[in-house]
């Protein structure tokens, strides 16, 4: 029964004029696709995006995404990993607002076979998407992990200012974690990378700690709102703006200009007047 995609696709536009589900037509479907597959038909790999597609468009999340899978899996049997992993990305990227959990297994899987492949720049950016949607998710530990992982391939194509982004977002995250340790150490390794010391960064991320270390509350803040913080990818800007030391920290306010001196100026007459008058009226 070997089907064609535009023949599959025809059985899908069908299908999509009843309410009732006829799943016939996608069990001969993919009867028809792995028909092709036994005779040697290469053509068979695009019939499971289509069909990925018309169930996306029928809003059956879950089943577009598996057929998706079955592709990019049959792409990769048959030598072409650049191609399964554009599409595990693409299909991330229609998943990402329906199930994020589900988006950051797609990408990850994306990321794995760029990696393998040796494309670095690209398993990087991915790594990337994965780090932020675990952030959002509130998936700390593994956001750690992930942002380790792109801060090495970073390391690896030589983009060293990304690099130093991607500690300030591991330092913020292990900071949440309320894990001191792991924080210091992300900066300590950081200082290896060329450019580092010295650098805005560096400065910056030093100052944080101290202020943390001491539960400076105050201090932290005002690392925090910097720019240099401020403008960064979202995920992390309100990792920053959130952050705050263990027990609530210790305020610590200045004196408005000219109150001491007022205060004192007062107890002074005060004193000037009693000095006055100590020895009595007569």
């Amino acid at each position: 029964m070997g089907f064609r995609s535009e023949l599959i696709a025809g059985h899908f536009r069908t299908v999509q004029r009843f309410a009732l589900n006829h799943s016939w037509v996608l069990f001969e479907a993919c009867l028809g696709s792995w028909s092709c597959c036994k005779t040697h038909d290469l053509r068979w790999r695009p019939s499971f995006l289509t069909l990925g597609c018309q169930k996306w468009e029928m809003q059956r999340y879950p089943e577009a995404v598996g057929l998706i899978e079955k592709a990019c899996i049959m792409y990769q049997e048959n030598g072409t990993p650049d191609t399964a992993a554009l599409a595990l990305e693409r299909a991330a990227k229609l998943v990402e607002g329906v199930n994020s959990d589900k988006a950051i297994e797609l990408y990850s899987s994306a990321a794995d076979v760029y990696e393998t492949e040796e494309r670095t720049r690209q398993a990087a950016e991915l790594y990337g998407k994965v780090s932020r949607l675990l952030v959002r998710s509130r998936r700390l530990d593994e956001a750690a992990q992930s942002l380790e992982k792109e801060k090495i391939l970073c390391c690896q194509t030589e983009n060293y200012p990304l690099c130093f982004k991607k500690t300030i977002a591991q330092v913020l995250v292990h900071l949440h974690r309320n894990d001191y340790v792991a924080a210091d150490k992300a900066l300590r390794e950081t200082y290896s990378i060329p450019g580092f010391s010295g650098s805005e960064d560096s400065g910056a991320l030093g100052s944080l700690l101290e202020a943390y270390d001491q539960l400076d509350q105050d201090g932290v803040s005002r690392v925090c709102l910097s720019p240099l913080f401020k403008y960064m990818d979202n995920e992390y800007a309100k990792l920053a703006v959130s952050l705050t030391v263990p027990g609530g920290g210790v305020s610590k306010k200045v004196p408005e200009a000219g109150s001491t001196g007022m205060e004192q100026g007062s107890h002074g007459d005060v004193d000037d007047d009693e000095d006055e008058y100590s020895g009595g009226l007569c």
